[in-house]
């Protein structure tokens, strides 16, 4: 074939450039697609309107400051109904670390219907069947849940995730809580681990293109010696800040907790405080009652 006809072959969208996007395709989509809410106005504000979708989003601190209580949060909140301004999927939760809870899901999927029923009772009057599917057990059906114990295991999941994907069109989220804890415990070779969570990152960012959902990875904080003093920062280190389009460091200030956007390239770093109640994650100014961590 001559260069003159590679070159016209390409103009047709018949050779290596087919399926290129406009960038005002790209915005349109970006406009039209929803956010998984926090269950906190505040930090949905901050963050555009929630969690985004077909994104990767790291979200780091210290033990206790609710990290798995957000990535149980978001796996609720991901099933509220499209009739409700909710996305209407199901979500994947891989716990490596053994935190995950289902009786404070079974909690905060209670208090996201009461919510739901208290502001959005006018809307659901045209969907009978809308009420029928808000209960906590129809929540806690929708969440699949993979226990991890050790990165061999951590590393099939995630190449096996392509497969059930495929098979469960609704999935909406992964949460990964966390993605460095067999990691930092078991693997010696730090060359060999960088390239293996690079693959995965790669997979993880694939998947949340491909299939229009949510990526939201958990990070634990490690020391980091700085100037002559250590420093409280994310774990996996400098190598691994690039894998996640987004990152949210949760921390505290006081006796409050707060969340702070370290990194985004469509979003300004911002700071606002949260609460974790009985219900879940919500506004600093909630009146529900808070949860303490153990």
């Amino acid at each position: 074939m001559s260069e003159t006809s590679r070159f016209r072959s390409l103009e047709d969208g018949h050779g290596a450039l087919k399926g290129a996007q406009t960038a005002w395709d790209m915005l349109s989509e970006e406009q039209m697609q929803k956010h998984i809410t926090t269950g906190c106005e505040e930090l949905d504000a901050i963050l555009g309107g929630g969690i985004h979708c077909k994104e990767v989003t790291e979200v780091g601190g210290v033990p206790g400051i609710g990290k798995t209580q957000l990535g149980i949060q978001l796996a609720v909140n991901v099933q509220i109904p499209v009739e409700c301004g909710g996305l209407g999927g199901k979500a994947v939760y891989i716990d490596t670390e053994g935190s995950f809870m289902v009786e404070r899901a079974h909690q905060i999927a209670e208090g996201c219907i009461s919510d739901l029923l208290d502001n959005t009772a006018h809307r659901l009057k045209d969907f009978p069947a809308c009420p029928e599917r808000l209960q906590p057990n129809s929540f806690l059906a929708n969440i699949f849940y993979f226990r991890i114990c050790s990165y061999t295991e951590q590393i099939a999941t995630i190449n096996y995730l392509e497969k059930f994907l495929e098979e469960q069109k609704d999935v909406k989220i992964i949460v990964v809580d966390s993605i460095t804890f067999h990691f930092r415990q078991d693997f010696d070779d730090l060359a060999l681990r960088t390239r293996v969570l690079g693959g995965m990152s790669l997979k993880l960012m694939r998947f949340a293109k491909k299939y229009s959902l949510a990526v939201v990875l958990l990070n634990q904080v490690t020391t980091k010696f700085v100037e002559g003093s250590f420093h409280l920062t994310l774990a996996l280190g400098d190598t691994w800040s690039h894998a996640c389009t987004n990152r949210i460091i949760l921390y505290w200030n006081g006796n409050d907790r707060h969340a702070y956007i370290d990194k985004s390239p469509s979003l300004r770093s911002a700071t606002t405080p949260f609460l974790i109640t009985g219900k879940g994650i919500r506004n600093a100014t909630s009146h529900c009652k808070r949860v303490r961590m153990m």
